[in-house]
């Protein structure tokens, strides 16, 4: 385990937080897998290639990057204990053998200098204390020619299941939830911040490109409330208010969702950045 720069988002992350996403890999997958492949084609992975993904949780993007790098690897880099411990299990269940999984913090963590062919993250790019020095030491971690390219949210307003809490806003105290600042998953909703983030770094030809899918978020309206109020976010919000204002928050929360019922599931719209961009260096002959 490397050492930790970030340290509030390391408590977090091996808290309640971290433990509810790795309890739920499976249902966190719903929700985000249609941006895996938007994601890996960006990232143009080769069979021989050599992947780092960041903030990469319990594991699915890393996995399927390895599979793609048939004949390279895939390494995956988070702060939280409990993903990544779930990402280990479920790599050795699919008998994915080319994927490593370490603890750290992207904005320090030692990486072989020019070590990897493409860097990936699927919503772990926008959790930092430092973005700069995190872009940075990416930079330093890929090979001249080398590739990024990351899923960050877009507006919280374009973000279906986002607005769906908002409908509570009467029961809970929503107050700034939901708005840019970081580190958190919001931070990075300005197209023109990520861009100037991302040159920062070191890294060219930068270019963001709206992504939208509909993820799945549970088997009906009751459930997916149930799950959006026990995550992370959902949690700190019924924290604040009584017992009976939990229930009624439940009980608006299933109302609101009852018409995104659709095929046996609860469909939410998600609104995403593609971020790409190129090592500042000349590719390989």
């Amino acid at each position: 385990m490397g050492r930790f720069a970030n340290t509030a988002q390391a408590e977090a992350w091996n808290g309640y937080e971290g433990e509810q996403w790795a309890r739920s890999q499976e249902r966190w997958d719903a929700i985000n897998n249609g941006f895996n492949q938007p994601l890996l084609d960006a990232a143009a992975i080769s069979e021989t290639d050599h992947v780092l993904d960041i903030g990469c949780g319990a594991g699915r993007s890393t996995r399927l990057a390895a599979q793609r790098a048939s004949r390279g690897r895939a390494l995956g880099l988070d702060l939280s204990g409990p993903m990544l411990e779930r990402a280990r299990d479920s790599a050795e269940r699919e008998g994915v053998e080319n994927v490593s999984f370490v603890q750290g913090d992207a904005q320090v963590h030692a990486f072989d200098a020019e070590g990897f062919d493409a860097v990936i993250s699927r919503y772990g790019m926008t959790f930092f204390a430092d973005p700069v020095a995190a872009f940075a030491n990416l930079h330093r971690a890929l090979r001249p020619g080398g590739r990024l390219a990351f899923i960050c949210a877009a507006e919280a307003e374009d973000n279906e299941w986002l607005k769906a809490l908002a409908s509570l806003k009467g029961i809970l105290p929503l107050g700034g939830f939901g708005k840019p600042g970081g580190p958190g998953m919001f931070s990075l909703t300005d197209p023109d911040r990520v861009r100037a983030l991302v040159t920062t770094g070191g890294f060219t030809g930068v270019e963001v490109q709206r992504i939208e899918v509909q993820g799945n978020w549970g088997a009906d309206a009751a459930d997916a409330a149930a799950f959006l109020l026990d995550s992370g976010p959902g949690r700190h919000l019924l924290s604040q208010v009584t017992p009976p204002q939990q229930a009624e928050a439940r009980r608006a929360l299933t109302e609101t969702l009852h018409r995104h019922e659709a095929d046996g599931a609860v469909w939410l719209l998600s609104s995403s950045w593609l971020v790409t961009a190129t090592h500042s260096g000349a590719g390989r002959s």
